[in-house]
């Protein structure tokens, strides 16, 4: 496993260093609707960005039936 997906926080600054986005510990279990500039080309991105990172395929589908950062981190690393 990547050290960028090593544990939650790591997770976390990847989202903010690869995305853009600006996410708080607080902010992990939050609706991913409550983030105005979260949509379907940033989960794109961090499928791409993801899948280099562990040099293997991301189950999109998973992904898609999450509502929280914290589910899609978990769904990551599975």
């Amino acid at each position: 496993m990547t050290t960028a997906l090593a544990d939650i926080e790591a997770f976390r600054t990847l989202l903010q260093e690869e995305l853009g986005l600006l996410v708080e510990a607080e902010d992990l279990d939050r609706p991913l609707d409550d983030f105005a500039d979260w949509d379907s080309v940033l989960l794109l991105r961090l499928v791409t960005v993801v899948e280099t990172l562990l040099g293997g395929r991301v189950p999109v589908v998973d992904l898609l039936e999450t509502r929280t950062f914290r589910q899609m981190y978990e769904v990551v690393v599975r």
